[in-house]
């Protein structure tokens, strides 16, 4: 990493863990074997692989191995699980519930399915963003629905639903939970089966893995239905065909089985380093912590400055590497589709930035990036007097 750059986007991706690199190296070459070459050892030796990395998947979120499905990444994943679950459930009413909040693969997937007849209905939130219970159990019972596909951790904000609580009044109304768990897994404790999930997104470079490689987790508990989104060989029990990307499971695996041993440690350390970057922010006057007031992940601080013209606010961010929290169309910059949906005016949501910590973060670091984004922001005020 180019230690001159300080690294702040660690929501949008993580260096691959030298530890992981080391394990993942040996199955490009001498250990290449195809995972389904079942005739000799270069195939038994690479699905044995395969087998040890969907058991170290399992016990980093309380599921059995045989309940991982690996795919190319949570985009897939997410894929496989809503228009998966749709399809193969047709005879059933054609309505999902969702959160106006999603990463835009739920969303965008939602939409797609609503264009092919799929009643959609999606939540709103509060200035918080939390969803608000009773207006999913509303939604629960006024029109029975066939999945509830609610996030764990918002990618732009870290603000934590409450999964239990959305599980326990879906299930009481019948309804499946899909949860797009890409930013949790990894980086907070997570349990399946104490969250009662039937269905579970994840990836591999969230968590200090290899980009190209996540997985779904599916409870056999459920029993539910998916039909494949790709065939052709009957790969991961018919779910999802495709010659597996061995080193790419391998790298998850070693991923998994590393944050599960240093999680806590990591995260104390984490959460002191954004307590003191938030303090040292909110010392500024006119800056919003987003999802402060909630529960959050410990590594996350999304932040809105007022009086700053945020259209020049990234660009005078010399050194930083962080994001805007907001999604690129052509060259069309919109704000964050979150941040609105949480009540803030477009310019405030122009104006904001996510700040994302991770493992290799240095206190160095933040203490420098706290003079950086001062310096920026001082220097946007004076433009506006």
């Amino acid at each position: 990493m180019d230690r001159q750059l300080i690294y702040l986007d660690y929501n949008a991706t993580t260096p691959v863990d030298s530890r992981v690199l080391d394990t993942m190296m040996p199955y490009f070459s001498e250990k290449f074997g195809n995972a389904s070459s079942s005739q000799h050892a270069y195939g038994w030796d690479a699905e044995e692989a395969v087998d040890s990395a969907r058991t170290q998947v399992g016990s980093l979120i309380g599921a059995k191995p045989s309940e991982i499905t690996f795919t190319s990444g949570a985009t897939e994943a997410i894929n496989l699980a809503i228009r998966g679950y749709v399809q193969a459930n047709k005879s059933k009413d054609n309505h999902i519930i969702t959160c106006k909040t999603e990463h835009k693969a739920v969303l965008d997937c939602c939409a797609q399915l609503e264009q092919e007849g799929v009643r959609i209905t999606y939540l709103d939130v509060d200035h918080q963003g939390l969803i608000d219970l009773n207006a999913l159990e509303d939604a629960c019972k006024s029109d029975q629905a066939m999945l509830c596909a609610i996030m764990h951790a918002n990618n732009e904000t870290g603000v934590l639903q409450p999964l239990q609580e959305i599980t326990k009044i879906a299930h009481v109304n019948d309804v499946p939970v899909f949860s797009d768990m890409t930013q949790s897994v990894g980086k907070i404790p997570v349990n399946v089966k104490e969250l009662d999930m039937d269905l579970a997104a994840f990836s591999a470079h969230k968590m200090y893995g290899p980009k190209g490689v996540g997985g779904l987790y599916k409870s056999q508990d459920a029993k539910l239905n998916i039909s494949p989104q790709i065939v052709g060989g009957g790969h991961e029990k018919g779910l999802r065909s495709g010659t597996l990307n061995v080193p790419g499971i391998v790298g998850l695996g070693k991923a998994c089985e590393i944050t599960q041993k240093q999680m806590l440690e990591d995260n104390e350390r984490i959460q002191v380093l954004r307590e003191y970057l938030e303090n040292e922010l909110t010392r500024m006057g006119n800056v919003k912590i987003n999802g402060q007031e909630v529960e959050r992940l410990p590594n996350v601080v999304n932040v809105s400055f007022k009086d700053v013209d945020g259209s020049k606010l990234i660009r005078s961010l010399k050194g930083l590497a962080v994001s805007q929290g907001s999604a690129c169309n052509s060259s069309v910059i919109e704000p964050s589709h979150v941040l609105k949906t949480m009540g803030l005016s477009d310019a405030l949501a122009y104006a904001s930035l996510r700040l994302s910590l991770g493992r290799m973060t240095t206190e160095e670091e933040i203490k420098k990036a706290i003079q950086i984004i001062r310096g920026s922001v001082e220097q946007l005020r004076m433009q506006l007097l």
